[in-house]
């Protein structure tokens, strides 16, 4: 009797045991659950943070499902499939194997991986960082899609060569702290000089594709026909003596009362940085005015220069077209209208060395993004079907020194190297 009452109690205990441990099993499982979700929320912030999106997903596809061409001189680059098909995507990858990639510039099984994909800033991403973009992949529909192969031109598809690249001009390595700079600072180097990978375009690069320093000083965008200008030079797109608050509305409105992004950078703004936080949006601003030089006077442009009379036959002629087809909006006086209607004097991205984005502009049309602050942009029409090459060159050589601004004169051969499919 004595033996059965203990074996009761004994099982009894065994049972309370098991339930105790099942009870701690479910509410570990529901905390990771927990933690999971919100490392998705936050991979997915940070996905968007890195605009991963806008380079994994051709036009019309599906999102993060890669196909997207990227010409350089050194071939056409495909993106991945980036959804968690096991076959055609990164289903069977690991967060090791993703770590890899960002962090090394690692294939999954070992290959070097083309600085098409901006390795060389996503080194600066932290491990947590790396690891919720991860499970915010892994968390997103698998898309069956084989993407083609690269075409890279030979001698560049060539492992050794590349592995030689890479020992000449990849440094990796996690961002570190600046301890003499603010948290605000080192949080917008970090976005900027990491995950937002602005080095990629903002930067000149010689020959085999790689940066030739270590600023944000501009450059023609690899594989597009837009000029990255400079962000430092306060002849270009430097900032540093901008309020922090012109700043921020313009990268997170791409318009402000004296600029508007176009082109590659109205694409940023519309896919990615509008939707940043107030926090890490006005932490880039700061980043970057602490970037921008103080302007020179000594430097500006000479208001009285003496013009030799066949150049300024070429102006009167560009002057006649910028009459009949831009002064309406533009003003006689190039004064634009706030918010609306970019002013054309003083626009440094009309008088800087590069007149790539200006005549784009005229070609295409200009048109500023869409976002949640700026919902129903003006936008410019292309010209390219009303105007011939000779008058889009005399209309931007005309804007280019009128109204006290100074820029080099564009011929037609530069309207016509201009052209070039978008992205």
């Amino acid at each position: 009797m004595r033996n059965s009452n203990r074996a009761r109690l004994a099982n009894k205990f065994a049972a309370c045991i098991a339930g105790g441990l099942l009870s701690l099993m479910q509410m570990a499982s529901a905390q990771t659950l927990v933690d999971s979700d919100e490392q998705v929320q936050r991979g997915e912030y940070l996905a968007r943070a890195g605009n991963c999106m806008g380079c994994h997903t051709a036009r019309g596809g599906e999102p993060y499902a890669g196909g997207r061409k990227l010409n350089t001189p050194f071939g056409e680059f495909v993106t991945s499939n980036l959804t968690p098909d096991n076959e055609t995507g990164i289903g069977r990858w690991s967060g090791e194997d993703f770590w890899q990639a960002l962090h090394y510039g690692k294939s999954k099984d070992g290959r070097y991986l083309y600085p098409a994909f901006p390795y060389t800033e996503y080194t600066k991403v932290t491990r947590p960082d790396a690891d919720a973009i991860f499970a915010y992949l892994r968390s997103l529909p698998p898309v069956v899609q084989t993407n083609p192969p690269h075409k890279i031109s030979s001698p560049y598809d060539n492992q050794t060569l590349l592995f030689l690249w890479r020992k000449w001009y990849f440094k990796e390595g996690v961002y570190q702290l600046d301890k003499s700079k603010s948290a605000e600072w080192n949080r917008g180097n970090y976005l900027v000089q990491g995950l937002g990978h602005c080095n990629a375009c903002h930067m000149p690069r010689n020959v085999w594709g790689a940066s030739q320093d270590d600023q944000l000083t501009g450059g023609k965008i690899m594989g597009s026909y837009w000029y990255a200008p400079s962000l430092i030079s306060p002849l270009e797109a430097g900032v540093g003596e901008w309020p922090i608050e012109d700043i921020v509305e313009l990268l997170s409105t791409g318009i402000n009362s004296h600029a508007v992004t176009s082109g590659s950078m109205a694409t940023i703004v519309r896919q990615s940085l509008q939707y940043l936080s107030d926090d890490d949006i006005r932490s880039i601003a700061v980043y970057l005015q602490s970037l921008g030089e103080k302007k020179d006077h000594a430097k500006e442009p000479r208001k009285a220069r003496k013009i030799p009379e066949r150049v300024r036959q070429y102006l009167a002629l560009g002057q006649e077209v910028y009459e009949k087809h831009c002064q309406d909006c533009h003003g006689q006086s190039g004064e634009g209208k706030p918010k609306i209607y970019p002013p054309l004097a003083g626009n440094r991205s009309v008088t800087m060395s590069s007149p790539l984005n200006a005549i784009r502009s005229v070609l295409y049309g200009g048109y500023p993004p869409a976002t949640a602050g700026n919902p129903r942009p003006y936008g410019m029409p292309p010209y390219q079907h009303f105007i011939r090459d000779i008058e889009i060159a005399q209309v931007v050589s005309y804007i280019r020194n009128a109204w006290g601004n100074s820029g080099s004169l564009v011929s037609p051969d530069d309207v016509d190297n201009s052209r070039g499919n978008e992205f």
